[in-house]
């Protein structure tokens, strides 16, 4: 299983960036795929996630309606749109991924046990 995450880097409040999170090794189908943060001195947070099951997705409170997460499963590639960028969305992106089991897509977001893990990418965004 394999993730890596592209698309980080530096840009003014109120733009707009695209992450993408290219996987292989596994079924997306059996899966839940998630980006989650880190800021320096600040926890891992989940801030979007999908279900390869039933195309569900998760947001949370800090990013509903500036983030919308997709999946292109031709190219086994999940992204993450980032509008309206706020400096305090500066943060290493990391791209996550799960078997979904039972359980529902804001469970896994809420998850920072992911089994499988990118090394993430940075995402600075200067006021």
């Amino acid at each position: 299983v394999q993730l890596v995450e592209s698309g980080g880097g530096l840009v003014q409040a109120g733009e707009s960036l695209r992450l993408s999170c290219e996987f292989s090794g596994f079924s997306f189908d059996d899966y839940a795929i998630g980006w989650f943060r880190q800021a320096p001195g600040k926890e891992r947070e989940g801030i979007s996630c999908i279900s390869g099951k039933d195309g569900n997705t998760y947001y949370a409170r800090s990013v509903k309606g500036r983030f919308t997460i997709s999946s292109d499963n031709a190219k086994n590639t999940v992204f993450l749109q980032m509008n309206s960028l706020k400096p305090e969305d500066t943060a290493t992106y990391y791209c996550a991924a799960d078997r979904q089991g039972p359980y529902t897509i804001a469970t896994m977001c809420g998850y920072n046990g992911m089994h499988k893990w990118g090394k993430g990418t940075l995402v600075t965004v200067s006021s």
